[in-house]
């Protein structure tokens, strides 16, 4: 197990040498829930998993909710599996109000040995439940100042820093206002602290109309991960990803590898599998119902996607692409304005 040093002893001395230098997109840093780490550090990464949800609302969820101790003991096997198929990093990306727990996440780390991450932001799909009842008054300034706070500051008083920013919006709209706000508030985040945006989105014209809105906002494209993607075309996929976005295809299983391959192969012969992101979207302890939910586990992309690939043509550099090196650039700490010319 790596040793770490207090994390929060770390984030107040990264964040001072950031603020003496002002040089923050120069230091190749990704941030853990124990601290900054080095971009070359974080080895093979799982960009987009879960451990813990509560889909109750944002009215009624807190840490009251569950025992820290039960879900250690549900989710610390699946990581330990996880890390005996060669997985260094997992991106956890349960959002606030959806069940966020830095120090779950924090004691999860260190029980497993693996960098774990957790986000800022707030998730805007299913109906809003997991939208806090003052996001529907606030501005995009007023939501990238609390944003960009827990990055300053530490989310509430954990000392613990998020390492991306996590927003939803749902993929049956083009953006309603509020779900509009979340997006400008998202880019003036990034802007103020080089987060990178994992958006849950979906369709191609919900991220299409992101982009849009990245871009009218001054945020390059490549500060943006579009997550479901592989529930839009593959045309738009292509699109995006030439226009320099994120494709993130998650929700891989051991039945659904097929499918997978398709869309990879495309990317590939478009010579963009460097814009591409890979993961389960597995877990996760369910909160509402922690007995009759099945746990999925954090590794068909090594047992059952991994040979899939190998076999349609893709290298073992390929492979390193996608999973170590692509992970790496998506989620160093570094802003990514929009060059105009």
């Amino acid at each position: 197990m790596r040793t770490l040093l207090n994390p929060l002893f770390k984030a107040v001395v990264w964040l001072l040498i950031l603020e003496l230098s002002g040089c923050s997109h120069q230091q190749e840093i990704i941030m853990t829930v124990n601290g900054p780490v080095g971009a070359d550090e974080i080895g093979t990464t799982l960009p987009h998993e879960h451990f813990l949800v509560d889909f109750i609302g944002a009215d009624s969820t807190g840490y009251h909710r569950w025992n820290r101790d039960t879900v250690i003991a549900r989710v610390l096997p699946f990581l330990r599996e996880a890390s005996r198929a060669g997985v260094n990093t997992i991106i956890e990306c349960t959002p606030a109000y959806l069940g966020r727990d830095p120090l779950l996440l924090q004691q999860l780390s260190r029980l497993s040995g693996l960098h774990i991450l957790t986000n800022t932001g707030y998730y805007g799909a299913i109906y809003n439940k997991a939208l806090p009842a003052s996001t529907f008054s606030a501005t995009a300034d007023e939501l990238a100042e609390k944003w960009t706070g827990e990055w300053q500051n530490g989310i509430e008083t954990t000392g613990i820093h998020p390492g991306f920013i996590k927003i939803a919006v749902p993929g049956d709209s083009i953006l309603a206002p509020v779900h509009e706000n979340l997006v400008r508030a998202a880019a003036r985040t990034h802007l103020k602290t080089g987060l990178t945006i994992n958006a849950h989105t979906g369709p191609d014209a919900t991220a299409m109309a992101e982009v849009k809105i990245l871009k009218e906002e001054g945020v390059d494209p490549s500060a943006f991960i579009w997550t479901h993607a592989q529930a839009g075309s593959q045309a738009v996929q292509v699109r995006l990803a030439q226009e320099g976005a994120w494709i993130s295809l998650d929700n891989v299983m051991t039945d659904n590898t097929d499918q997978y391959v398709d869309l990879l192969v495309n990317l590939k012969q478009h010579k963009l599998l460097d814009r591409v992101l890979i993961s389960h979207d597995a877990g996760w302890y369910d909160v509402i119902q922690p007995d009759s939910i099945v746990f999925r586990g954090y590794t068909a992309l090594f047992t059952d996607l991994r040979p899939a690939l190998l076999r349609n043509g893709f290298t073992e550099d390929d492979w390193q692409l996608l999973t170590v090196r692509n992970p790496k650039e998506a989620y160093t700490v570094r802003v990514r304005r929009l060059q105009t010319m």
